[in-house]
């Protein structure tokens, strides 16, 4: 019988090395560590989602600019187009996400976008999902 050999990562067999800093950030003047890749995956797919193209210094290609459509108008065919290119940059920029669903649910009454990606962790059994409002 065959079965799927999946890879930990070494950092996760550390439990007392911080890999990543959790958002929303919550201290006052502190950050809070997270301490699994996948709170750190997690972060840094919400932070890229959230950071607009050029915004990040000295890396201008870093985010997604989807705070940007909040000011076009939401149709059929820019969500889909939306929805394609966002699989393309995560699938660029997180080479080891693989989006597994991706819902876009547009508010046109209030000009807000819901955007719900579930993924999965390459050569790992960790799935999780991210939810993030536009508004």
């Amino acid at each position: 019988m065959a079965y799927r050999i999946s890879k930990i990562d070494p950092l996760d067999l550390q439990a007392r090395k911080a890999i990543g800093i959790n958002i929303p950030f919550s201290v006052d003047g502190v950050f809070s560590s997270n301490y699994k890749s996948k709170d750190a995956i997690k972060n840094n797919l919400i932070n890229y989602m959230l950071t607009g193209r050029g915004e990040r210094f000295m890396n201008p290609t870093f985010g997604s600019g989807l705070r940007n459509l909040l000011f076009e108008q939401i149709n059929s065919q820019r969500l889909a187009t939306l929805a394609d290119t966002i699989s393309q940059e995560v699938s660029m920029m997180f080479p080891k996400v693989v989006v597994t669903s991706l819902d876009i649910k547009p508010d046109t009454d209030r000009n807000t976008i819901e955007l719900v990606m579930s993924y999965q962790i390459r050569y790992t059994n960790i799935a999780d999902s991210v939810s993030i409002n536009f508004i």
